[in-house]
């Protein structure tokens, strides 16, 4: 209690000195600070952030009331390099004691520092906006715009400054937008008969309704859905400045009679100038050249090929075949032009990761007497074949105390002149898990080593033709991928072996659909034996049972008089489930081992997952800088069904478990949807609101019982529920007794306010809301099973805050994590029982969780 009065008294004194700062001290006598700004609409106050939006000047901002950044900007000195020299000089024999001590040089670098320290604090901080009638009246302009554009075309405004004898004022701004005015009709008067006629066909689609009010943002999107009609329908010189739009509201009644014009092309010819109506160009030729740089443009190609129209060249010998260059460009001889087919080739070229940003040029055809022909010329400049790359990093995690880290990547490109991409990849870490003060044994006494290749065909590899299901513009790719992993006294010693052949296309710039065909993943655990070292909460639990039943003399015991690992731990667990119990064990106390036994089981046993798979992605994100979008994943996954229906034609025979095996190893069989859906909406003033839910379930049926642990999932860590570290969250309410807890349901809810602090610091407030759960699968345990609605009472709640730093390239990010709601706790004790900083959870990461 005495320490909580201490943290009071020192936030309350640090507030009352903030807001006691003076916060005029760098404006001048006949200035005014602007303190805030108000907005009338017909003498009614309006918070609406459009119109906010649309001030020139803006109070000083802050934080909790308090304007910190303008305070830290008059910390600074404004003349520090004056200052400084006035310090120096003003004792006689300052200067010279100082350089004594120190030495000119030094004393000289102290002055630039000194400078160099205001200057900080001026550029972190905010100088003092002061109420400027000049922009004052351009704010006035810019709310009349914004009315005008929005229909109010008789709108009036004014403004008023609210000034106080302390040197701070507000500025009220006062809107009288009057009648807006509604589109009655729509004329068009279209010379060229092409652009008439594909018009007509086409406006169905505009963007112009009758009886809706008016909008310039409308008018504008019909220029664009206009512009790119005709650029996509034959139009080679049409651009946007053809289309003019007037309107006559003179005694209309508030309504607006608009006009569409498109005069005939303008062109020069000699001195004369003249209009000439619009054409529909067709493509007569597509022209690659796979080699092209600046030093070729005047020299003539070496090598060429004709494939399905297309005329591909090379300076030099051509390194690629014609299939795989003609299916990168999705300009199409005989066909009419179309600006997205241009725009189609730069993204497909650009997917096949072999060429630098294409220059795709169109010319007239000089054999063409009508003069409708197109030529386009298709300049393409190779990447380098090889590139490589090599990481390093330091760690620590929980399984280690220190480790280090190291890999790098090899890649070939156009490994069979198709295009193809080649990379081998691997990745390796030595690490201690002993205290490195420690002397004895090894200090690296751990390792994982991993290697990875991928082969991408950009292309469908089927023995079937998919293009007229998956066209060539989709950016259809073919990928096998294989992978090993090992590991040396890190948990039970894994060893990991995958393949992976799977399809990718993508039907525009959102969409994206991927199926793995195949996906083989054979995991093999070498010490088994090691199991109740790693999982020790596992074995506590064992331990205190045996206590409680067995002699100080039992040969299941080891000298400390605890179980023995692995031998003592796993015959006390064959005995108990075994035919003949101890007869003190209760009915309690059997159901605990099972647990235990089945856990450990399910979690030592070697897993053959060949699963076939299919996600549907859908992102609307423009760039990194969009923060008004969403995006939804959806993904279904079978495992087993092929392995199964094999075994069962093939006859195979069931081992003691009534399961078949390959390989002697009991392939796993199940089925396991994901959905995910992310939505940000950008509020303005660098602040954002984040939201996430994720549902996903796994149901083990036929040949298993459960799901392996690489295909299951968790609950915490730094992007998820963050008051909570990973694997420490349920299942259910059994409150993470288990290290590494994982189910095979999951339920995750996550809300976050983010907002600038000052430069590049920024901070969060979250919420945090899910859970795991076992459902239909092996597991028990009452408190970790989903079977009833009401177990949605289990969702566990976390709440916190956090700061990110933007490095541009990167986000650095901290996170403090509360335990609001915690269902692991008794009933009247699951609210706020974790809402302290010392029972807090710290999480530390690199960009933002969703």
């Amino acid at each position: 209690m005495k320490h909580l009065l201490t943290k009071i008294v020192f936030v309350v004194l640090t507030t009352i000195f903030l807001i006691s700062c003076n916060a005029i001290k760098r404006v001048p006598k006949e200035e005014f600070l602007l303190t805030k700004n108000e907005i009338f609409v017909d003498s009614t106050k309006t918070n609406d952030p459009k119109l906010d939006n649309q001030l020139y000047q803006k109070p000083n901002s802050r934080l909790a009331w308090i304007p910190f950044r303008l305070h830290i900007y008059n910390i600074a000195k404004v003349n520090p390099d004056s200052m400084y020299l006035d310090w120096l000089y003003k004792k006689p024999n300052r200067e010279k004691r100082l350089t004594n001590f120190l030495s000119k040089k030094q004393v000289d670098r102290l002055g630039v520092g000194y400078t160099g320290v205001n200057n900080w604090l001026k550029k972190t901080g905010e100088a003092p906006v002061m109420v400027d009638d000049a922009k004052a009246n351009r704010s006035i302009k810019r709310l009349k715009s914004y009315y005008w554009n929005n229909g109010w075309f008789n709108v009036e405004a004014d403004y008023k400054i609210n000034k106080t004898e302390d040197q701070r004022a507000s500025v009220s701004y006062y809107v009288q937008p009057h009648k807006p005015y509604f589109i009655d009709s729509l004329y068009t008067k279209i010379e060229s008969k092409v652009a008439d006629s594909i018009y007509q066909l086409h406006k169905s689609k505009s963007n112009i309704i009758s009886g809706k009010q008016y909008r310039t943002l409308d008018i504008e999107a019909e220029t664009e859905r206009l512009t790119s009609l005709y650029r996509n329908s034959g139009l080679f010189h049409f651009e946007k400045e053809f289309i003019k739009f007037d309107a006559d509201t003179v005694n209309t009644n508030q309504k607006i009679q608009l006009n569409l014009l498109i005069n005939n092309r303008q062109i020069t010819e000699g001195e004369q100038t003249k209009r000439i109506p619009f054409q529909v160009h067709k493509i007569s030729k597509v022209n690659v050249f796979t080699d092209y740089s600046y030093q070729n443009k005047d020299k003539q190609p070496k090598d060429s090929v004709s494939y399905n129209g297309y005329n591909i060249y090379s300076y030099d010998k051509l390194r690629y075949t014609r299939k795989a260059i003609a299916n990168s460009v999705l300009i199409t001889p005989g066909e009419i032009f179309r600006d997205k087919d241009r725009t189609l080739t730069y993204n497909q070229i650009n997917n096949l990761k072999t060429f630098k940003y294409p220059n795709i040029r169109y010319s007239m055809d000089p054999e063409d007497p009508k003069g409708t022909d197109l030529i386009a010329n298709v300049l393409l400049t190779p990447r380098k074949k090889y590139s490589a790359n090599v990481e390093f990093d330091v760690s620590t995690s929980n399984i280690q105390a220190f480790g280090i880290g190291f890999g790098g990547s090899f890649l070939i490109r156009n490994v069979f002149r198709g295009a193809e991409i080649f990379e081998i990849s691997a990745r390796g870490s030595v690490g201690s898990s002993k205290d490195p003060v420690d002397a004895e044994g090894k200090f690296f006494d751990i390792s994982e080593i991993g290697v990875d290749l991928k082969l991408s065909f950009p292309k469908i590899i089927f023995p079937f033709r998919t293009s007229k299901i998956i066209p060539k513009y989709m950016s259809p790719t073919t990928n096998l991928i294989f992978g090993i992993n090992s590991q040396q006294n890190i948990g039970l010693d894994k060893q990991n072996a995958s393949g992976i052949f799977n399809y990718e296309w993508k039907p525009s710039t959102k969409l994206t659909n991927q199926i793995d065909l195949v996906n083989v993943q054979y995991v093999r655990n070498l010490n088994t034996g090691n199991y109740f070292n790693i999982y020790s909460n596992s074995f506590s639990r064992l331990n205190n049972i045996a206590g409680e039943v067995l002699d100080a003399d039992s040969p299941f015991y080891n000298q400390e008089n605890t179980l023995s690992i692995p031998s003592g731990a796993n015959s006390f667990i064959i005995q108990s489930l075994g035919e003949t119990p101890d007869p003190d064990l209760t009915t309690d106390q059997l159901q605990e081992i099972k647990n235990i036994n089945e856990r450990k089981e399910r979690l030592t046993e070697d897993n053959l997952i060949f699963a076939s798979s299919y996600t549907y992605l859908k992102n609307n994100r423009e760039n990194l800088y969009d923060e008004n979008f969403s995006r939804f994943r959806a993904k279904i996954e079978f495992a087993g069904n092929v392995l199964n229906t094999i075994s069962n034609l093939a006859g195979l025979k069931e081992n003691s478990s009534n399961r078949f095996e390959v390989f002697g190893v009991e392939f796993s069989q199940y089925a396991k949807t994901e959905l995910d859906y992310i939505k940000h909406w950008d509020l303005g003033g660098k602040s954002v609101l984040a939201f996430r839910a994720f549902g996903g379930i796994a149901l083990p049926y036929g040949n298993a019982n459960s799901i392996p642990f690489a295909r299951s999932f968790f609950g915490g860590g730094p992007n998820d529920n963050r008051a909570w570290l990973p694997y420490d969250l349920g299942p259910g309410s059994s409150g993470g007794r288990n290290e590494f807890n994982e189910a095979n349901m999951k339920i995750a809810l996550n809300a976050e306010y983010r907002y600038n602090i000052l430069g590049s610091l920024n901070g969060a407030f979250f919420i945090d809301a899910g859970n795991i759960w076992n459902v239909l699968d092996s597991v028990e345990e009452e408190d970790a099973i989903f079977s009833k609605w009401d177990d949605l009472q289990e969702i566990a709640v976390g709440t916190g805050l956090g700061f990110r730093y933007d490095f541009d390239f990167f986000v650095v990010r901290l996170d403090v994590g509360f335990k609001t709601f915690n269902p692991a706790n008794n009933q009247d004790q699951r609210w706020f029982r974790g809402y302290s900083f010392s029972k807090a959870v710290y999480n530390v990461g690199i960009n933002y969780p969703f």
